[in-house]
């Protein structure tokens, strides 16, 4: 870590619609806008969950396929990316579907930075197949500009118990890959999906399928929670996401970095591969409501975050269990 840590860093949260199963395409598409990114002076790049694979349609294939798709942290995609983290002399976060030497799957997302460190984190709630296991620790780690990053994917963000472990672990910048948006959610007042006629109009009607996803099944909900997670923990929130078809539903983009206040520095909803990029004042992190709520704690009295209630579900469960639980 530098002796003297820089105190602004620039960022930028992307969203891209991935091609199912094409890393190399999905690589073509990684590099075209990470180099956008890097001549527009950003220092971290970040890309949405599985954005190597596709996402949604995973859980349609049989677990042989799946581990025929899937890498290890140090396969051909993740080496092809740390090439060009070196290369342009920027951090890179991608998402994948991970192999370990043991043969289990996850939901993993690497950040290569300039100097050739790679630092993965595996979702601790997976739920996309039975045949991805979950992650069993948080990700939190230097990076050359001075700051600790944390990694969070997707529903990982959504339980409050995450963020404040990943910020109590020093972290000050959040990155929070995603797929979401347009869920078909069974809960009354959760996400719908968005209408597939709106996207396949979207060049004619630009106006409607930005209202959609600026609306309540998309930025509007995760204006419900995301700004909150930023604000009561102290960090920045880089949230990047997928756009457009992910199988039978619409992922809604929205990619935006947020201030350590829950304020939203940068942000789109256009309904198209998109980048937002902002300078995060790190000097904005000690002062924040957060951190100071974070030093107010009071852990003695906190025992029973961490006692099971018996009922607890595994997130697969949960996900597709016929028990009203709302997971996404």
């Amino acid at each position: 870590m530098p002796d003297n840590p820089q105190t602004i860093l620039r960022a930028s949260a992307v969203q891209f619609e991935a091609i199912q199963d094409r890393p190399d395409l999905n690589l073509e598409t990684i590099h075209r806008l990470a180099t956008a990114a890097a001549m527009d002076g950003s220092q971290l790049v970040v890309f949405p969950e599985m954005c190597l694979l596709g996402y949604w349609h995973l859980r349609r294939h049989t677990p042989q396929r799946l581990h025929q798709l899937a890498e290890t942290e140090g396969g051909p995609s993740i080496l092809a990316v740390q090439k060009l983290a070196r290369d342009l002399g920027v951090g890179i976060g991608v998402g994948y579907l991970e192999a370990d030497s043991d043969g289990r799957l996850y939901n993993s997302y690497t950040v290569c930075l300039p100097d050739g460190a790679r630092h993965t984190h595996r979702k601790i709630h997976a739920f996309e197949h039975e045949a991805i296991d979950s992650g069993s620790r948080f990700t939190v780690f230097d990076t050359p500009w001075g700051v600790k990053a944390g990694i969070l994917i997707c529903w990982d963000n959504n339980l409050v118990e995450n963020v404040r472990a990943t910020a109590l672990l020093g972290a000050t910048v959040l990155l929070a890959p995603h797929q979401t948006g347009g869920t078909n959610s069974r809960s009354p007042r959760g996400m719908k999906p968005i209408p597939s006629t709106l996207w396949e109009n979207r060049a004619a009607d630009p106006a409607a399928i930005e209202a959609a996803f600026r609306g309540p099944h998309g930025r509007g909900w995760l204006m419900r929670w995301l700004p909150s997670r930023a604000h009561d923990n102290g960090l920045f929130i880089i949230f990047s996401n997928g756009v457009g078809p992910d199988y039978d539903e619409i992922r809604t983009g929205n990619a935006m970095i947020i201030d350590p206040y829950g304020a939203i520095i940068a942000e789109t909803w256009s309904a198209g591969e998109a980048i937002v990029t902002a300078e995060l004042d790190l000097g904005l992190v000690p002062l924040s409501t957060g951190r100071r709520w974070i030093r107010g704690r009071r852990p003695e009295l906190y025992a029973s975050l961490s006692q099971p209630q018996g009922n607890e579900l595994d997130a697969r469960a949960a996900r597709f269990s016929d028990r009203p639980v709302e997971i996404l």
